[in-house]
């Protein structure tokens, strides 16, 4: 196991990763926010789907979903119908308009990206993704395993700056 100044140095660096996070998400249409992207791209990759679904694959409460799907849905990127094997839910689908949107962002995402890293080779970007593909598998097993997974917090030499209390 690593030692603990190389995972404060890999949160740092996590912070530091925002910038990279908020540089994409100014690069999308004002009407399509990080939240409606991610649901695009989801539906892209896996196809048609339950909202239960999407909302595991996203890794959001159901609630949070909701608020994506529908902010989709009214600008007509996706259609919401009865799923055949259970009236009471829903099957999403990308429309022609939500295809058409998720090939824009596409290419808009890849064209910055081969900017930014023109000065790195196939092999550093396979190996980023790969790491990344990795770190995020990681914090997949551990939620879909629970808590007992996760590695304990470094043990801190806690002081108290409370007065102990008086007894009569």
């Amino acid at each position: 196991m690593a030692e603990q100044a190389r995972y404060e140095e890999l949160i740092r660096q996590f912070s530091a990763f925002g910038a990279v996070k908020r540089e994409l998400g100014r690069m999308m249409p004002s009407e399509c926010p990080s939240g409606s992207a991610a649901v695009l791209t989801l539906l892209g990759r896996y196809g048609d789907m339950r909202m239960s679904k999407l909302s595991e694959l996203l890794a959001v409460d159901m609630s949070v979903t909701s608020r994506h799907v529908a902010h989709v849905a009214e600008r007509g990127w996706i259609e919401r119908s009865p799923d055949p094997a259970d009236r009471r839910s829903r099957i999403l689908r990308l429309t022609p308009a939500g295809h058409a949107l998720l090939d824009q962002l596409s290419r808009r995402t890849c064209l910055m990206l081969a900017e930014r890293l023109s000065d790195w080779s196939d092999d550093e970007v396979a190996q980023l993704t790969a790491l990344m593909a990795r770190l995020r598998a990681s914090f997949d097993d551990t939620r879909a395993h629970g808590p007992e997974l996760r590695p304990p917090a470094p043990l801190v030499d806690e002081q108290t700056t409370r007065t102990p209390a008086i007894t009569k």
